[in-house]
């Protein structure tokens, strides 16, 4: 009465794991913190262009080092200093802050101190500089 199936289900396991790729959930943690980080270091460059300091020098070499640790070695694409000419600097400190709370989250879920404590630095040092830059329009 019915017509026998003649391919495999695609909703049942063919008793092998090798038909798709798996990655465990500390590796996709780790793309997605790398990814945020990566983030987070371009933005630290386009505030280095607009305003270079060497404290966002020491934040850019850290980021760098954690993105590269979480990449295998794999050192980051940097973003070049004509890419932030026409940035505000503070739209770019609230997404550099935002950025790092989000590192902050996976790297707090994947139990990564050293990079918890980088983003969780990165979001003060941002939240300084615009607290800065309000009391200076305000003044000024």
């Amino acid at each position: 009465m019915y017509e026998p199936i003649r391919t495999k289900s695609v909703h049942t396991m063919a008793g092998t794991t090798a038909d798709f790729p798996h990655r465990t959930r500390e590796e996709e943690l780790d793309i997605q913190l790398a990814g945020h980080l990566a983030a987070l270091l371009t933005a630290t460059d386009e505030l280095r262009a607009l305003a270079p300091s060497d404290e966002l020098d020491v934040a850019a070499e850290r980021l760098a080092q954690q993105v590269a640790r979480l990449r295998g070695g794999r050192p980051p694409v940097r973003s070049s200093a004509s890419a932030a000419v026409s940035a505000h600097p503070a739209a770019l400190h609230e997404r550099a802050h935002a950025l790092a709370g989000r590192a902050l989250v996976v790297a707090a879920s994947r139990a990564d101190t050293a990079a918890a404590i980088l983003s969780a630095e990165r979001m003060d040092a941002h939240t300084a500089a615009l607290a800065d830059q309000r009391e200076l329009t305000a003044t000024g």
